[in-house]
């Protein structure tokens, strides 16, 4: 997420090139998202996986070797370069918390997914700073080819990741056949009101996902050409942005548990909601960073809470598919945004972007609590 903008800057991609190939990273990324969720409820979450990784070696052998514009461009679109998937398994992720899902009870699985995330954030955190090598070796290196080295290293991840996967164990629970009238009257019962709130759900993640879009798949870019300043400078504060967001995470974690998943979402997301209207608004890379550092943190860090409320809403049977519809609702307005921000950024407006955010963030929000507030999975301990 760090370099692989600055990456392209150095390849002479213009922004809204830059933008053009990052949405439609989003728009594969939906598509695959949803086909994982309906794959992995009728089949195993495991062999789902594997394929994921078997995905993202083959793609960044691909971005290692070649600079070809072509084959630059569909291994980004398939292997989620640039766009950050704060740590879990991308388009893939359905499978990941459906998984989990099954191994966790419903009271525990606001720590539990908190957790989950807080890893993601470290290991996120940790390639931040990693980002920060091309730097000391450009005299060896230079321009374009500084970066190409930290894919050899995405190479030996998804190996490494292969591996674990391949040693895991998977108990998916056998679906229990519908025998009788009264039981199949209360399956669709069941059934439609799990699609009414998944209804809900996706209408307004359409929101959250455009705030998104605008502010988040460019900033490296936005950082680079507002102020300057290049991975030297914006990696160590992406780093520790993920590691005090997987801090928080683990905190919120256990914070659902005394005030409740939504109480707890909602408190951190309205104050990085603030935090992001006064990013534009920085004079400086240093103060801008440390807002954005602040702001990432407070809007990521309940990112596990959130995904097991979504996992809660459903039966087993259907959680991939909670989960895909969820993750599609995000990323299909998400993939709009950074051709819109691209445009904006070669007009100069450094500032539009991040205010529309934030108007599309506050709708969302306000929706979320309104949507929400009496879905607190069962067997959640807070006080009422």
């Amino acid at each position: 997420m760090v370099d692989f903008t600055l990456y392209l800057n150095a390849l002479q991609w213009s922004a809204v090139e830059i933008g053009a190939l990052l949405s439609a990273g989003g728009l594969v990324g939906a598509v695959l998202n949803l086909l994982v969720g309906l794959t992995s409820d009728r089949l195993r979450r495991k062999p789902t996986l594997l394929v994921y990784e078997g995905i993202a070696l083959v793609t960044s052998l691909a971005v290692l070797f070649s600079t070809h514009t072509w084959i630059l461009a569909i291994a980004a679109i398939f292997g989620g370069f640039g766009r950050g998937a704060n740590g879990a398994a991308g388009p893939f992720s359905p499978a990941e918390q459906a998984w989990l899902a099954e191994e966790v009870l419903p009271r525990r699985r606001g720590r539990v997914y908190s957790l989950n995330a807080a890893l993601g954030f470290f290991g996120m955190g940790l390639g931040a700073l990693i980002a920060i090598l091309p730097a000391f070796w450009t005299d060896l290196l230079p321009g374009a080819l500084a970066y190409r080295p930290l894919f050899g290293l995405v190479v030996l991840v998804a190996v490494g990741g292969f591996i674990l996967l391949g040693g895991a164990n998977e108990n998916k629970p056998a679906a229990k056949p519908v025998e009788n009238a009264l039981e199949k009257q209360l399956d669709k019962t069941i059934t439609h009101q799990e699609n009414q709130i998944l209804t809900k759900m996706v209408s307004i993640n359409l929101f959250n996902g455009l705030a998104i879009g605008l502010t988040g798949p460019l900033i490296s870019y936005w950082f680079l050409v507002r102020f300057g300043v290049g991975a030297e400078s914006i990696a160590p504060v992406m780093a520790a942005t993920f590691i005090i967001t997987g801090i928080l995470s683990v905190f919120t974690g256990g914070l659902t548990e005394r005030i409740g998943i939504i109480s707890s979402v909602l408190t951190e997301r309205f104050i990085g909601l603030g935090l992001l209207v006064m990013l534009p608004l920085m004079p400086t890379y240093a103060l801008a960073s440390v807002v954005y550092l602040l702001r990432s943190v407070l809007t990521r860090g309940p990112a596990g809470a959130q995904q097991a409320l979504t996992m809660s809403l459903v039966r087993d049977e259907r959680r991939g598919l909670a989960s895909s519809l969820s993750a599609v609702s995000n990323q299909l307005p998400r993939s709009i945004g950074p051709t819109i921000t691209g445009f904006l950024l070669s007009l100069g407006q450094f500032s539009l972007p991040f205010f529309m955010g934030a108007v599309f963030q506050g709708i969302y929000l306000l929706l979320y609590r309104r949507v929400f507030k009496n879905f607190e999975p069962a067997g959640e301990n807070h006080d009422p």
